[in-house]
């Protein structure tokens, strides 16, 4: 007999010594908390503005996620996987070498050997990141729907809101950019200090998970507090109204909810969406048309109806008896005075592909947003789906709904509780 804590049959020191990481995860409490560097103070700076690649972020927070009330790193690389095995061990034992993985790429640390003794020996670690930093990186995992099948008995800890998004207005779906069993989002302020987490984190999955979709994401297309707005590829200041206080990320963001399953709480729900632009249409439009379609003026992001960029929008205002805020423009359809309070945390990043086979630029916004109910997001999109001015310059190609479990303590994984 042992007195090891059990989780699904396996002991906790069995589990990490199978997957390779025993002393990783075990041992992190002291290595990490030595370890961590702070941003450096930026005097009269906006923050925003400045990176110091030294700075890192805990992994073993033992509450949420981090990547989610982070200030927005200025890269990001998403990445959605199939599970394609139908053993729950499996999926277990992933999650715990993924769990040791991350918070060493967070701690800027290599994952293994960079450099083995012997020339034969294949490198644990693919080294692209060897000595840069941790560059304030933060890797965020989810588990989608597919996690919740008869594959692996675990239906009985589905998420209360775990499901695949209905089908939503101005949808135009490519099935390969859809879906997935498990997702990361990888995000730093050096863009191969992100690409090396992913890429490793995929090379730990082999056997276990097949890459479906991922977008490569740069120039945060949206504002954490304390931040600067930045804008999005139409030009546009991005997320002037985003989620920010504490207070409004525990009523909308963080999952607390006796109705969920306990592993669940304090964690959230991920969207994420591909949103093709059509650019080189848009930058045929004139400036009228442009912040018509927006109610926001291009180079402050004021609302048209007057003010400052922070200035509450007053969609009751006339101006030659016309609302100065067209009802079908974007801000209108998403405020949350006009959807009875909903509001969802938006973390975006721009995105190309090149040129598309039109020999136009193939790129657009990688919209991630994290809420406590995917109906929020539903509610919303439906709306702007529906009549966004918007829509005519682009189209949703892609598209996952995640669930985020919280953040582990120092010593055990992400998702822990769905196999004790």
């Amino acid at each position: 007999m042992t007195d090891e804590p059990q989780t699904n049959g396996l002991s906790r020191r069995r589990l990490f010594a199978g997957a390779g990481v025993a002393g990783v995860v075990l041992g992190a409490a002291g290595g990490f908390a030595g370890g961590r560097a702070s941003a450096s103070p930026a005097t009269g700076v906006d923050p925003s503005d400045t990176v110091d690649l030294a700075r890192s972020h805990e992994f073993y927070t033992g509450t949420h996620q981090a990547g989610i009330e982070t200030e927005p790193q200025r890269h990001c690389v998403y990445m959605t996987f199939d599970l394609t095995t139908t053993s729950v061990q499996d999926l277990q034992v992933l999650l715990a070498r993924w769990s040791a993985g991350i918070a060493q790429m967070m701690a800027g640390r290599p994952v293994g050997t960079v450099d083995p003794d012997r020339g034969t020996a294949v490198p644990q670690d693919t080294g692209e990141a060897y000595e840069l930093g941790p560059s304030s990186l933060t890797v965020t995992v989810g588990l989608g729907p597919g996690v919740f099948d008869e594959r692996f008995g675990l239906s009985a800890k589905r998420p209360r809101h775990l499901a695949a998004l209905p089908a939503l207005p101005s949808d135009a779906l490519d099935p390969k950019l859809t879906g997935g069993d498990l997702s990361l989002q990888a995000c730093a302020d050096d863009p191969q200090v992100a690409y090396h987490a992913i890429r490793d984190l995929a090379r730990m999955g082999r056997g276990t998970v097949n890459t479906r979709w991922t977008v490569m994401g740069f120039g945060r297309a949206s504002a954490g507090k304390g931040q600067s707005t930045p804008r999005n590829l139409m030009g546009f200041k991005d997320g002037t109204r985003n989620v920010k206080e504490p207070a409004d990320f525990d009523r909308f963001v963080w999952v607390d909810d006796a109705a969920e399953p306990a592993w669940m709480r304090g964690g959230t729900y991920q969207v994420a969406r591909k949103i093709r632009m059509d650019i080189e249409i848009w930058d045929a439009s004139d400036r009228a048309t442009q912040q018509n379609i927006f109610g926001r003026t291009k180079a402050e992001g004021a609302p048209v109806s007057g003010g400052t960029e922070f200035t509450t929008p007053d969609f009751a205002k006339a101006v030659g008896g016309k609302p100065a805020i067209d009802p079908r423009s974007h801000i209108a359809l998403a405020a949350h005075e006009n959807n009875n309070g909903i509001k969802i945390l938006r973390r975006p990043y721009n995105y190309t592909d090149g040129i598309n086979e039109l020999g136009q630029l193939d790129a657009g916004l990688l919209f991630i947003s994290y809420q406590n109910d995917p109906a929020h997001f539903v509610t919303l999109q439906r709306r702007l789906g529906s009549s966004d001015l918007l829509n005519e310059y682009i189209s949703h190609i892609g598209s996952g709904l995640f669930a985020v479990p919280p953040a582990p303590k120092a010593g055990h994984y992400l998702a822990e509780g769905l196999f004790t």
